[in-house]
Protein backbone atom coordinates (compact mmCIF):
# COMPACT_ATOMS: atom_id res chain seq x y z
CA UNK A 1 0.00 0.00 0.00
CA UNK A 2 0.74 3.51 -0.30
CA UNK A 3 -0.09 6.68 1.43
CA UNK A 4 -0.29 10.08 0.06
CA UNK A 5 -0.64 12.49 2.49
CA UNK A 6 -1.15 16.51 1.41
CA UNK A 7 -0.03 19.74 3.04
CA UNK A 8 0.19 23.35 2.46
CA UNK A 9 -3.65 24.53 1.42
CA UNK A 10 -5.24 27.34 3.24
CA UNK A 11 -6.88 30.55 2.58
CA UNK A 12 -5.74 33.48 0.46
CA UNK A 13 -7.10 36.35 -1.34
CA UNK A 14 -7.45 36.24 -4.53
CA UNK A 15 -4.07 37.12 -6.89
CA UNK A 16 -2.00 35.22 -3.89
CA UNK A 17 -0.24 31.94 -4.35
CA UNK A 18 -0.14 28.66 -2.44
CA UNK A 19 1.88 25.58 -2.87
CA UNK A 20 0.62 22.12 -2.39
CA UNK A 21 2.58 19.14 -1.09
CA UNK A 22 1.92 15.60 -1.63
CA UNK A 23 4.21 12.90 0.07
CA UNK A 24 3.90 9.04 -0.84
CA UNK A 25 4.79 6.93 1.81
CA UNK A 26 4.49 3.01 1.77
CA UNK A 27 6.30 -0.26 0.49
CA UNK A 28 9.00 0.72 -1.20
CA UNK A 29 8.47 -1.67 -4.53
CA UNK A 30 4.74 0.02 -4.75
CA UNK A 31 6.03 3.32 -4.57
CA UNK A 32 8.92 2.62 -7.43
CA UNK A 33 6.06 1.64 -9.78
CA UNK A 34 4.10 4.99 -9.44
CA UNK A 35 4.76 6.48 -12.40
CA UNK A 36 2.22 9.28 -12.83
CA UNK A 37 0.78 11.22 -10.51
CA UNK A 38 -1.67 14.24 -10.42
CA UNK A 39 -3.60 16.59 -8.70
CA UNK A 40 -7.69 16.94 -8.40
CA UNK A 41 -9.95 19.22 -7.20
CA UNK A 42 -13.69 19.11 -6.25
CA UNK A 43 -15.77 22.17 -5.00
CA UNK A 44 -18.74 21.40 -2.79
CA UNK A 45 -21.99 20.60 -5.38
CA UNK A 46 -19.65 20.08 -7.98
CA UNK A 47 -18.12 17.11 -9.74
CA UNK A 48 -14.32 16.20 -9.20
CA UNK A 49 -11.81 17.82 -11.89
CA UNK A 50 -8.47 16.92 -12.88
CA UNK A 51 -6.12 19.75 -12.23
CA UNK A 52 -3.19 18.38 -13.61
CA UNK A 53 -0.96 15.22 -13.94
CA UNK A 54 2.75 14.86 -14.67
CA UNK A 55 4.90 11.51 -15.64
CA UNK A 56 7.21 10.61 -12.52
CA UNK A 57 10.05 9.76 -14.54
CA UNK A 58 9.75 12.62 -16.79
CA UNK A 59 8.72 15.75 -18.01
CA UNK A 60 5.55 15.54 -19.64
CA UNK A 61 2.54 16.84 -18.03
CA UNK A 62 -1.10 18.06 -18.34
CA UNK A 63 -3.02 21.12 -17.12
CA UNK A 64 -6.80 21.69 -17.48
CA UNK A 65 -7.81 25.23 -19.13
CA UNK A 66 -8.61 26.61 -16.13
CA UNK A 67 -5.24 26.43 -14.69
CA UNK A 68 -2.85 26.86 -17.96
CA UNK A 69 -0.66 29.46 -17.21
CA UNK A 70 -1.19 29.89 -13.38
CA UNK A 71 -0.21 25.94 -11.59
CA UNK A 72 2.65 24.25 -12.15
CA UNK A 73 2.62 20.54 -11.41
CA UNK A 74 6.58 19.02 -10.32
CA UNK A 75 7.75 16.16 -8.76
CA UNK A 76 11.25 15.37 -6.78
CA UNK A 77 11.82 11.52 -7.45
CA UNK A 78 14.25 11.61 -4.12
CA UNK A 79 11.93 12.67 -1.79
CA UNK A 80 8.58 11.06 -3.03
CA UNK A 81 6.71 13.98 -2.90
CA UNK A 82 4.56 15.81 -5.66
CA UNK A 83 3.81 19.11 -5.98
CA UNK A 84 1.41 21.85 -7.34
CA UNK A 85 2.42 25.60 -7.29
CA UNK A 86 -0.75 28.00 -7.75
CA UNK A 87 -0.29 31.37 -8.88
CA UNK A 88 -2.64 34.04 -9.83
CA UNK A 89 -5.59 32.48 -7.21
CA UNK A 90 -9.33 33.27 -8.04
CA UNK A 91 -12.41 32.41 -6.24
CA UNK A 92 -12.62 30.04 -8.11
CA UNK A 93 -10.14 27.74 -7.54
CA UNK A 94 -11.31 27.43 -4.18
CA UNK A 95 -11.95 23.41 -3.55
CA UNK A 96 -10.58 20.33 -1.59
CA UNK A 97 -7.73 19.44 -3.32
CA UNK A 98 -6.50 15.71 -3.92
CA UNK A 99 -3.42 14.13 -4.22
CA UNK A 100 -3.21 10.65 -6.50
CA UNK A 101 -1.50 8.20 -7.77
CA UNK A 102 -1.10 5.53 -10.11
CA UNK A 103 1.19 2.02 -10.34
CA UNK A 104 1.75 -0.10 -13.35
CA UNK A 105 1.87 2.22 -17.03
CA UNK A 106 -0.01 3.74 -19.94
CA UNK A 107 -1.30 7.48 -20.25
CA UNK A 108 -1.24 9.91 -17.49
CA UNK A 109 -4.00 12.12 -18.01
CA UNK A 110 -6.58 12.93 -15.07
CA UNK A 111 -9.12 10.41 -17.46
CA UNK A 112 -7.29 7.60 -16.25
CA UNK A 113 -7.95 5.43 -12.83
CA UNK A 114 -6.10 6.09 -10.00
CA UNK A 115 -4.91 3.52 -7.84
CA UNK A 116 -4.07 5.37 -4.74
CA UNK A 117 -5.71 8.55 -3.30
CA UNK A 118 -5.23 11.37 -0.45
CA UNK A 119 -7.22 12.73 2.06
CA UNK A 120 -7.16 16.34 0.44
CA UNK A 121 -6.27 19.60 1.64
CA UNK A 122 -8.40 22.81 1.23
CA UNK A 123 -7.89 25.50 -0.44
CA UNK A 124 -9.89 28.90 0.21
CA UNK A 125 -9.56 31.90 -2.42
CA UNK A 126 -11.50 34.92 -1.11
CA UNK A 127 -12.14 37.95 -3.54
Amino acid sequence: QVQLVESGGGSVQAGGSLRLSCAAFGYTYNIYNIYCMGWFRQAPGKEREGVATIYTGGDSTYYADSVKGRFTISHDNAKNTLYLQMNSLKPEDTAMYYCAARIGGGLCYPGVDFTYWGQGTQVTVSS
